[in-house]
């Protein structure tokens, strides 16, 4: 008998907002408040092309200057980002977003006091 993992329950978002100059998304869930570059954003997305251009080594290392052009939910569970050098394919689960917001805030130098 094959069984499963339960499915991940979705994360509970308070906020989004988009910034002015369409350069930086905020997310407020559970608490949490976490802000995304959209270059940032861009780098990171795993839609099948750039999956594809990354494994033929072909994906840029920077998007310098990309802006958000569109933020659409993608049903209860993400969002489907648009951004201005014409890439539309990128889905967004909110789960992938709090994991890049905590692996942001792993890299943030450590302050002693």
């Amino acid at each position: 008998m094959m069984t499963s993992a339960p499915a991940p329950l979705p994360l509970e978002v308070e906020e989004i907002r988009l910034d002015r100059d369409r350069r930086r998304l905020t997310l407020a869930y559970g608490g949490t408040r976490a802000e995304f570059s959209a270059e940032r954003l861009r780098s990171a997305c795993r839609c099948a092309a750039c999956m594809a251009d990354r494994a033929r080594d072909r994906f840029p290392a920077a998007f310098p200057g990309v802006a958000l052009t569109g933020v659409e939910p993608f049903g209860a569970h993400g969002l489907n980002l648009t951004f201005s050098d014409g890439h539309k394919r990128g889905v967004y689960p909110f789960a992938y977003l709090a994991a890049l917001a905590a692996e942001a805030a792993n890299d943030l130098p450590e302050m002693n006091p």
